[in-house]
């Protein structure tokens, strides 16, 4: 078995839907996006990180381009809400299949 001190996790991360009501669009590069998805990263220190990704509102794919997430409340809360679930998911992982 592998001792705990051995393992060295780099990072942490998961992906969360944003609920129509919080969506929000933003530019880049002259096109406009509508914000759908929230990579959020468990840092080192114990903080949290996010970025926002969505598509074009235009149609189309589009770049795979990040967006800083907007200092609101709500996104806040669906952030910790997120980090919470998903902690207590790993907390009951079953191992490898």
């Amino acid at each position: 078995m592998t001792a705990p001190d051995d393992v060295v996790v780099s990072a942490l991360a998961i992906n969360v839907a944003i609920p129509e009501h919080l969506q929000w669009t933003d530019e880049r590069r002259g096109e406009e996006f509508r914000l759908q998805t929230l990579n959020v990263r468990l840092l080192p220190d114990g903080t949290l990180a996010a970025k926002a990704y969505g598509r074009p509102v235009a149609g189309g794919r589009g770049a795979y381009v990040s967006f800083r997430v907007p200092d609101r409340p709500e996104l806040r809360d669906l952030v910790a809400t997120a980090a919470d679930r998903a902690a207590a998911r790993w907390a009951e992982h079953r191992g490898l299949d």
